[in-house]
């Protein structure tokens, strides 16, 4: 009889054997599905940018005469501009075109049936909703006439909102740009949500290998009772391996390839989980075959490796095995384990240009040396009980944690890496909140678009006109920049500069987030938050041209400051600026209120089409969204993390007293009450995970504070939330915990002698 059929036999003839492959199979086919939809993402990312990569006009292939920042010149077949509008807090994608006539035969990007001619526009079939169920004031006046709509292939997610406008080359923005065709280069994946996989393939995982070997663990005295039997019959240690090796195969192989069968279900749920704006398609969750064959060899093999070292005690000594003499103490070195993983993370993250498999090593590091400390801690926690506590449970429960401190380490392992991955989390996450804020100086409820010299006043009078017909009160103004510069020249042709908004200080109060209320004067001034002497400064419209000097009667007006990134805001008044000087840099500004908005930003699109119409609101918005986006993946993270943990400290708790059926019937026979024995149980699992969790929380704010650093230098938020995945942490160990109750009533409706 070889392995196989030998491992067969023991799977139908014992029914814990059984039992204990079916949650292995079960562990298994989580993680590997879990790693399939993870590799899955960067891939998905990749699919869904390639498919609006056209949308980008600086991924375009410019024409020899024009280049980005460049005036466009029509001697490319097209002239492009692209970009963001909103409606409501919804981003709609703008496309400008506009055909020279230079070459008539081009190729179009899939889902995109033909170019728009001037006064068209082709938009996505969800704008195309969205604009028929808005007035043509607020929406569809920006666009032109609808002539077709955009195919999927041509959209980033199936809500996307995305318009193609058709323009005379005469009416494209200065800011377009000549290009000889749309692009056909490959798009890269997301780096951001790329880190969040890799992340999430360490911290979910393990937690996954942590419940195989919880499941694997449910006969692994009676395995090595039986293993150490066939060694002492005779068997060598390769044929006790090869059995070892195939029932453990037989499971994990069951296991990875119900993964892969789980694996299509779960990433058709992970189309609904938005991200960027949009949920994904289905065909975007795409593995290669060769990928997918590895997960499917590697895990099972990882699985079969963990089972046959698990008898390693058998091959060496069967008899000690089979006598269950008591077990060595562990060595104080473990105590290394974190501290050296910790080194190398964060040499990792404080190296200036960051390798990311250097930091997503050490993070493994980090939550491997779990596994080498957390018994350690366990065996100490053991024997402080012993020490000091009287009462039977605690004795008990002292004396396991003591004896078998790996044993009892593994209903604690998922716990402490679910702490570890919230802690890590929730420093994060109020980290990149606080970063949330700036945009530009102008109220949250003000639009502006940014104009030339040349166009700036037709745009202010456009707008006015078109808000005069809406019945809009409010006015479009135009507000400049220039900078005043002091003292010489340098050599390399830089000069010492100060930002300052050319307006007047009604207009500045009423448009900018500037604490001019009260301090504006009748006649024309500078308004500044500290004292300057103007005589000492010369208005530029560049920061490299000498510019022309202020005068030494020019009044300045000192008013306090009321935000922190509008402290140095400079306002000059228009009369102020020398004959000679023109703002390079403008913006035509309208005050909007919540009734007029989509009104007002349709009248600032139509007056300049194919520029950005953008606001601070819109700009928090965006970051909202950004954050929205993180909050999600983390919650979903957390629950999975969470639920792990909770089924593998259930099934190392009924392994437990598997384990155990000898020694804990003999002390039910002998007269202690069930529930003292159940709460011993609890006492196991509370006990090291009060301890492990609280050295989990504070090693995952550490690994959070090292992979903020990485991209921002300022000191990390910490929230008192951050004590949550501690609290519940044990709480999810002592709920795991709670099946030792049936599972000891168990043990006390069986005979003891069939022990």
């Amino acid at each position: 009889m070889n392995s196989f059929q030998l491992a067969m036999r023991v799977l139908r003839v014992d029914r814990r054997t059984r039992t204990s492959a079916i949650l292995t199979a079960v562990g298994v086919a989580v993680a590997t599905s879990l790693v399939l939809l993870l590799a899955s993402l960067p891939g998905a990312t990749q699919a869904r940018s390639q498919r609006a990569i056209w949308q980008d006009v600086y991924s375009y292939n410019y024409s020899s005469s024009s280049a980005p920042g460049e005036s466009a010149k029509p001697q490319g077949p097209l002239l492009m501009a692209a970009n963001k509008d909103y409606t409501g807090d919804l981003e709609i994608t703008r496309v400008d075109i506009a055909q020279t006539g230079n070459s008539p035969m081009l190729s179009l990007p899939p889902g995109i049936p033909k170019l728009p001619g001037p006064g068209e526009a082709i938009v996505s079939p969800a704008l195309g909703k969205l604009i028929q169920s808005t007035p043509q004031n607020q929406l569809g006046d920006r666009f032109g006439k609808l002539v077709d709509a955009l195919g999927p292939e041509s959209l980033m997610y199936p809500e996307q909102l995305v318009a193609v406008v058709g323009h005379t080359p005469e009416s494209m923005p200065q800011s377009a740009q000549a290009a000889d065709g749309f692009p056909n280069k490959e798009a890269k994946p997301d780096p951001l949500l790329e880190l969040l996989a890799w992340v999430g393939v360490i911290v979910l995982l393990v937690p996954s290998l942590v419940l195989v070997a919880s499941s694997a663990r449910l006969t692994a005295a009676r395995r090595e009772l039986r293993m150490a039997a066939l060694r002492l019959a005779g068997a060598t240690p390769g044929q006790v391996t090869k059995i070892v090796a195939a029932e453990t195969a037989l499971s994990a192989v069951v296991g990875a390839l119900l993964g892969i069968l789980v694996a299509p279900a779960l990433q058709g749920l992970s189309t609904f989980v938005s991200w960027g704006g949009g949920t994904w398609q289905a065909s975007d969750f795409s593995l290669s075959v060769g990928s997918t064959i590895a997960v499917a060899v590697v895990i099972p093999l990882l699985v079969v490796l963990a089972g046959v070292l698990g008898i390693r005690r058998v091959l060496k000594t069967p008899l000690f095995a089979a006598s269950a003499h008591a077990r060595k103490p562990l060595h104080w070195w473990r105590l290394l384990a974190v501290p050296v993983a910790g080194a190398f993370f964060l040499f990792a993250v404080s190296q200036d240009e960051a390798s990311m498999g250097m930091v997503m090593g050490g993070l493994f590091l980090l939550v491997g040396s779990a596994a080498i400390i957390g018994p350690w801690v366990t065996s100490a926690v053991g024997g402080t009980f012993v020490r000091i506590w009287r009462k039977p449970a605690s004795l008990l429960a002292g004396r396991r944690l003591r004896d078998d401190p790996k044993g009892a380490y593994r209903a604690t392992a998922g716990v402490v890496l679910a702490v570890f991955t919230g802690s890590m989390a929730l420093t994060l996450l109020p980290s990149f909140e606080s970063m949330a804020g700036g945009g530009r100086s102008f109220k949250d409820n003000v639009l502006y678009a940014n104009a030339d010299a040349t166009h700036v006043q037709q745009m202010v009078d456009q707008t006015n006109a078109s808000l005069a017909k809406q019945g809009v009160p409010d006015k479009a103004v135009a507000i400049g920049t220039v900078y005043l510069a002091s003292g010489e020249m340098r050599s390399d042709g830089t000069q010492s500069l100060q930002r300052a908004f050319v307006a007047t200080c009604e207009d500045a109060s009423k448009l900018m987030r500037v604490n001019l209320a009260g301090s504006c004067r009748p006649e024309p001034g500078i308004y500044s938050t500290y004292t300057l002497d103007p005589s000492k400064y010369r208005v530029t419209p560049e920061y490299d041209q000498a510019g022309l000097p202020l005068g030494a009667n020019v009044p300045v007006n000192v008013y306090r400051e009321s935000e922190k990134d509008t402290s140095s805001v400079i306002v000059v008044d228009p009369a102020l600026v020398p004959a000679g000087i023109t703002s390079k840099y403008l913006d035509v500004v309208v005050p909007t209120t919540p009734a007029n908005a989509e009104v007002v930003r349709t009248a600032l699109v139509e007056a300049a089409p194919g520029e950005e119409v953008g606001s601070r609101g819109l700009h928090m918005i965006s970051q909202q969204q950004e954050l929205a986006d993180l909050r999600r993946v983390t919650v979903i993270g957390l629950i999975a993390a969470g639920v792990l943990a909770g089924c593998s400290a259930a099934v190392a708790t009924a392994g437990s007293v598997m384990d155990r059926r000898r020694t804990f019937g003999a002390l039910i026979a002998a007269g202690t009450p069930v529930r003292v024995l159940a709460r011993a149980l609890r006492m196991e699992a509370a006990l090291p995970a009060m301890v492990a969790t609280l050295g989990a929380g504070v090693v995952g704010i550490g690994v959070g504070v090292g992979l903020y650093s990485m991209v921002e230098k300022d000191p990390v938020v910490l929230s008192p939330w951050l004590l949550a995945p501690v609290v519940l942490g044990i709480g999810v160990a002592l709920l795991g915990a709670s099946v030792s109750t049936p599972a000891l009533k168990r043990v006390q409706s069986e005979p003891l002698a069939d022990e």
